[in-house]
């Protein structure tokens, strides 16, 4: 099964810190609206966008906000048993949850969303097309990291709609950057 372009987005600290005990270090409401709307919009609005992320990740978002409203919620484990049912689809490995993902035509982007080990193994598919990465200018105690990656082989570039303007919120100044994959 071929796996289409997907997406990494993400937000990390000058240490590429993205989380400390299961939870974000800061709290960045426009940032967070700035998530939902990158991984939510879609140009046939007959389509939803498909978000892929561990189980930690999905353990981290608030009961209420479970699952990531407007979008299929995927979940890659290998503990979690019995998908909840909230979950859209719950799935062993990352390349069956992208091909499960890349095989429906009711999906138009698939974006994959944490933790560590997932954006660390979704880097490595070269149908990894572009990263958002949310750089908040400062440092904070994490546990969990966004891998570092070849920046000759992901290139920034400039991306309709992602403002290049220093950020400012909650006293913390953060910026968005999109890569791509270079061919």
């Amino acid at each position: 099964m071929a796996i289409r372009n997907f997406s990494v987005i993400a937000a990390a600290c000058e240490n590429f810190g993205i989380g400390v005990n299961n939870k974000l270090p800061w709290r960045l409401k426009n940032e967070m609206n700035y998530f939902t709307r990158i991984t939510s919009s879609t140009q046939d609005n007959s389509k939803r966008n498909v978000v892929i992320m561990g189980k930690n990740t999905w353990l981290s978002i608030p009961e209420k906000y479970r699952p990531l409203e407007g979008r299929i919620n995927f979940v890659v484990s290998r503990s979690i048993k019995d998908k909840p049912d909230k979950l859209d689809g719950l799935f062993k490995d990352l390349q069956t949850a992208l091909e499960a993902a890349s095989s429906s035509d009711k999906v138009e982007n698939i974006f994959i969303i944490g933790g560590e080990q997932v954006y660390r193994e979704s880097l490595n598919f070269p149908e990894c097309h572009k990263i958002y990465l949310t750089i908040i200018d400062a440092k904070f105690d994490c546990d969990t990291f966004f891998p570092k990656f070849d920046e000759q082989l992901f290139k920034e570039i400039d991306e309709l709609g992602v403002s290049k303007e220093i950020q400012e919120e909650n006293g913390l100044k953060y910026t968005f950057h999109v890569y791509e994959r270079q061919k």
